[in-house]
């Protein structure tokens, strides 16, 4: 199995001279291609940081990231946020959805900011009704957010974080804001994007959730204190 995700002695440290907080002392893990990995820890834990800079939102203090065989740990800001867009899809606890747009506009966005390879609008709207279609909610296409539930709108936010085809999907508490029926159609449609080969890393403070992926990273004091392997298929 190809690794995508790979950390080497990872540090963040927050703060300048005597008032630094260690977020992260040294995390070492290895992701591989077509893993569907949850990560969780106690609030404090540095959950939040390692996601933050395995998304390539922000960079460690010390220490590398691999991503798909790319060190990243080193880029500029400007150089992380294109990989970032063409190499990870995100899905979000609050959906993060403009919200006087359509849904086939949303999942547009991502085509809209691709910095290389350039789409044409008609192949841009191709490329987000098909991954509408995969969702379930192409017949949802021109409703903005507030016409849709919130499970309809987590599904607009699957298909906008699949539709540059990334390496890496990366899952914020996506069922977080949602009930407990609706987080579990989520989860199927997340099972389903995983029997597709597609590699998810979430984060998730619910343990019924997380039992549901193939493995599980627990972090504590900015450290991996487990990571080891739950359903060899990920079974709900």
């Amino acid at each position: 199995m190809k690794p995508i995700i790979k950390t080497t002695d990872l540090r963040k440290v927050y703060g300048m001279g005597d008032i630094q907080v260690e977020a992260l002392g040294g995390v070492d893990i290895q992701i591989n291609e077509g893993e569907f990995v949850a990560v969780m820890g106690p609030s404090g834990s540095g959950k939040s940081t390692l996601m933050n800079i395995l998304g390539c939102l922000d960079r460690p203090s010390s220490g590398q990231y691999h991503l798909a065989g790319v060190e990243v740990s080193g880029l500029s800001k400007v150089q992380l946020s294109v990989i970032r867009n063409k190499r990870i899809g995100f899905i979000f606890q609050s959906f993060n959805l403009l919200s006087r747009t359509s849904a086939l506009r949303n999942v547009m966005l991502p085509l809209v900011y691709k910095r290389e390879n350039q789409n044409s609008p008609a192949e841009r709207e191709e490329l987000a009704m098909a991954a509408l279609e995969a969702v379930g909610l192409a017949d949802r296409a021109q409703h903005e957010p507030n016409e849709l539930s919130g499970g309809q709108r987590q599904r607009v936010a699957i298909a906008r974080a699949l539709v540059n085809d990334p390496v890496l999907v990366m899952a914020d508490e996506p069922t977080g804001n949602l009930d407990t029926k609706t987080g579990q159609e989520i989860m199927e449609l997340l099972h389903t994007l995983h029997e597709r080969g597609r590699t998810i890393v979430m984060v998730t403070h619910e343990p019924d959730i997380a039992a549901q992926t193939e493995r599980s990273i627990v972090l504590v004091d900015g450290l991996v204190a487990s990571d080891g392997r739950i359903n060899p298929g990920g079974v709900a």
